[in-house]
């Protein structure tokens, strides 16, 4: 790991030290075990955001979400709901604010309470919706993504209101906290969201916390994202399935021919072989091909796929995955040959690379590879923006001093492959804003996965981190 940033000549961090930090810090570790049990609550509602899930859970979220922030002093609490591009309202989300001081800025706590399906449950070892703690570890769906992010901001509330009452100045900035209900479902109701409440939700600086960092004990902060296009693809090649031995031969399945299809996508070396995608600069920071390895799972003998650092093909080159696949079963499958077969495609696009150029390039390079002259059609899904942040912004400097503050190391900027689309709406609606993207998780998380995990110790440190830096923000430090 290579980071360019200057360090004091004993190699301690070069922030600034704040009279506060280790009050702070006492509170935070005094309050954490009530912290700790307001996750494992959170964790034990399954709010799965997803149309095949009962979402009565996610409104109950909302309305946990709701009393947690009531109860870290905010006065005005609200669950409010926009509707979907389609007419149909979009999930609960929580909005509770408290006005700024005269001529302080505010921030803006962003989180979100829905979580992913849960997967095949024997596929976990506990019960995805009731939180375990093994060691240091915190399992449950949620636990890391993005119901900690949540509780970081309920802690940090609450540290600084215990440092107030301790005689400490009061809390030197507006805040508002806003809890999507949507975002593991591709945030539909967001930007009408952000219409509706635009004036609500204005804030001078925006703390998204839904990254993670660069490893336990070294904190990130995640300063570009790759954009997101996804889609489905169909290979038909028949009106009807028809027998495979007395048809087969002159004619291939449509499954064979997808595959056929699939595997233009990339070149030999693994690099995306669609003509008219984009990559950025290579990063500055280097990721260690064996700490990839061990964080990615990969298995003994699987070569890596692409060509330069990992770093520059994780964050600044395209990725393209196929993330689903509707075919005969095996267990269904009978002595026909498949008319029709589609796979679900996953582009990711680093920062420079316009979504919609991006989809009109994949869609070209599939039609224009049809195997055995095969009907491709493409059914467009979801499209998002990369997020390149500015590195020296006072934000970001206020944000490294707090972070090297509570983990006695510097952060390490980093780009992260995953996307976070409605972050491009946030900087379209509120222009003037900055945008910070932290987080709670580690390599080890497994967001999305079995087993997903927070690291209490990385939780500790990020609740007093952003109290820190809400100070510093306050303080117009930076």
């Amino acid at each position: 790991m290579t980071d360019t940033r200057s360090s004091a000549p004993d190699g301690a961090p070069t922030a600034r030290p704040v009279d506060d930090a280790t009050t702070l810090r006492a509170h935070v570790e005094r309050q954490f075990p009530a912290l700790q049990a307001d996750l494992e609550r959170l964790v034990r509602i399954p709010s799965v955001s997803a149309a095949a899930f009962d979402q009565a859970h996610v409104a109950a979220s909302a309305d946990a979400v709701a009393a947690l922030l009531r109860g870290a002093g905010l006065p005005d609490v609200r669950i409010l709901r926009s509707d979907r591009p389609d007419g149909t309202p979009g999930a609960p989300a929580v909005v509770a604010r408290r006005p700024a001081p005269e001529g302080a800025p505010t921030v803006l706590l962003y989180a979100h309470h829905d979580v992913q399906p849960p997967g095949d449950a024997a596929a976990w070892a506990t019960d995805p919706f009731e939180p375990v703690q093994v060691g240091d570890r915190l399992y449950g769906r949620g636990a890391a993504d993005d119901k900690a992010g949540l509780v970081a901001h309920v802690g940090a509330l609450r540290a600084l209101a215990a440092l107030a009452e301790d005689g400490g100045a009061d809390l030197p900035v507006g805040i508002t906290v806003f809890v999507e209900g949507e975002e593991e479902s591709g945030s539909p109701s967001f930007r009408r969201f952000l219409a509706d409440h635009r004036e609500l939700l204005a804030a001078d600086v925006i703390v998204v916390a839904d990254s993670t960092n660069w490893k336990v004990g070294v904190p990130a902060l995640t300063t570009s994202l790759r954009g997101l296009v996804d889609g489905v693809v169909e290979v038909e090649v028949l009106g009807h399935a028809v027998h495979s031995g007395m048809f087969g031969g002159p004619v291939l399945d449509a499954n064979t021919l997808l595959a056929r299809l699939v595997a233009t996508l990339h070149d030999d070396a693994g690099n995306v072989a669609v003509a008219g995608l984009v990559s950025a600069p290579e990063p500055e920071v280097d990721y260690d091909e064996a700490a990839f390895r061990a964080d990615a799972s990969v298995l003994d003998g699987v070569a890596l796929a692409g060509e330069g650092t990992i770093a520059g093909r994780l964050w600044a080159k395209p990725a393209l995955s196929v993330i689903g696949i509707d075919a005969t079963s095996v267990a269904h499958a009978s002595n026909t040959i498949a008319p029709r077969a589609a796979a679900k495609l996953s582009l990711r696009i680093p920062p420079g690379q316009d979504p919609q150029a991006a989809e009109d390039a994949l869609r070209a390079h599939l039609e224009a590879h049809a195997p055995f002259g095969a009907r491709v059609t493409w059914r467009p899904g979801e499209q998002g923006r990369a997020f390149h942040a500015a590195d020296d912004s006072a934000a970001m400097r206020a944000a490294r001093s707090a972070f090297a503050a509570a983990w006695g190391t510097d952060p390490v900027d980093i780009g992260v492959g995953g996307s976070i689309p409605f972050i491009a709406d946030l900087l379209e609606f509120f222009p003037d804003a900055a945008v910070l993207v932290t987080g709670v998780e580690d390599p080890d998380s497994r967001a999305h996965g079995a087993d997903e995990s927070v690291h209490l110790g990385e939780l500790r440190k990020v609740v007093l981190a952003e109290a820190l830096l809400l100070r510093r923000v306050g303080a117009g430090e930076g």
